[in-house]
């Protein structure tokens, strides 16, 4: 069904370019191999054709497909240092891209060409339309496997790379070693005196924390009982004033109830007095009234 299909799609886009079938019980024309149409179609000289040789891809195809690059030269040296680790394996990565697919001259074909050509012309395709149809599925399978090869790698340098890797952690791996014998151990001594040193400063610091803690417990009982005693004394104080205040206030309330028997009696002395004036008073009105009328009768008596 699929060659079907991809016959049925060739035969349409050739009879929409102009491009005109054999029929099918028509005589067939020479065949001719497709590297020898490129040969021919390139200027080179086309060897005698044969069903049954195998076409191989003429250099006019692989220019045009585009050859991969080719690596023919050393890895680069990895140093044993940890801190290239970075650029060594960018160098890697970079050195994966460039593979080497080819050992001769020319590309490998992953299908018979000759077999396809036999069979597109037995469909009722002429020798050059199959010829071309084939030389471009060869250039698209090319460059499909190109585009495939850009981001992949062989076994071989698959392995390379792994051992240079491998390599690459066992330098580190060394260098770690001799570091941890060298610096380490002066590392480790320096660390040493710093905990010691840390261990004395820190029985300094609590030494002097607890001296400190001892004198404010001290001031702070101090303190306590100065301020008991200030309490006690400022009681005794306070006692005294109030018996102070007590006296005072007795004092005063004998003082006012003397100044209240004194104004009371006063008080007396006058309602008498007043009351003596008021009867002396009563009778000089009365004489003098007595006389009054004694001369108004005496006159009224003359003068009738």
């Amino acid at each position: 069904t699929l060659k079907r299909t991809c016959l049925f799609i060739s035969q349409s886009s050739f009879l929409h370019k102009g491009f005109s079938l054999r029929p099918h019980g028509s005589p067939r024309t020479p065949r001719r191999q497709l590297g020898d149409w490129e040969r021919s179609r390139l200027g080179y000289a086309a060897p005698p054709a044969g069903r049954s040789g195998a076409w191989r891809c003429s250099p006019g195809v692989a220019a045009a497909a585009g050859a991969l690059p080719q690596y023919h030269g050393p890895a680069p040296a990895l140093v044993s240092c940890r801190r290239e680790l970075s650029l060594s394996a960018g160098s890697l990565q970079l050195e994966r891209k460039r593979r080497d697919f080819t050992s001769s001259g020319s590309r490998k074909l992953y299908f018979d060409t000759h077999a396809l050509v036999c069979l597109l012309e037995d469909n009722g395709f002429a020798t050059q339309q199959a010829e071309i149809i084939v030389s471009a599925l060869v250039k698209i399978l090319e460059a499909n496997m190109d585009i495939v090869y850009k981001d992949m790698v062989t076994k071989m340098q698959q392995e390379i790379t792994f051992q240079q890797v491998m390599s690459q952690i066992a330098n580190v791996k060394k260098d770690m070693i001799i570091l941890e014998k060298s610096e380490f151990s002066a590392l480790r001594a320096e660390n040493e005196k710093i905990k010691l040193e840390l261990h004395q400063l820190k029985q300094q610091v609590m030494d002097e924390v607890i001296k400190v803690r001892t004198d404010t417990k001290l001031d702070f009982n101090l303190e306590k009982s100065r301020v008991k005693e200030l309490y006690s004394l400022n009681e005794k104080k306070l006692l005294e004033l109030r018996t102070e205040i007590v006296a005072l206030h007795a004092q005063q309330d004998r003082a006012l109830t003397q100044t209240d028997r004194k104004i009371e009696t006063e008080v007396a002395g006058l309602k008498t007095m007043l009351e003596s004036h008021k009867l002396d008073n009563i009778k000089y009105l009365a004489g003098s009234i007595f006389t009054c009328l004694t001369v108004a009768l005496g006159f009224y008596r003359l003068w009738i």
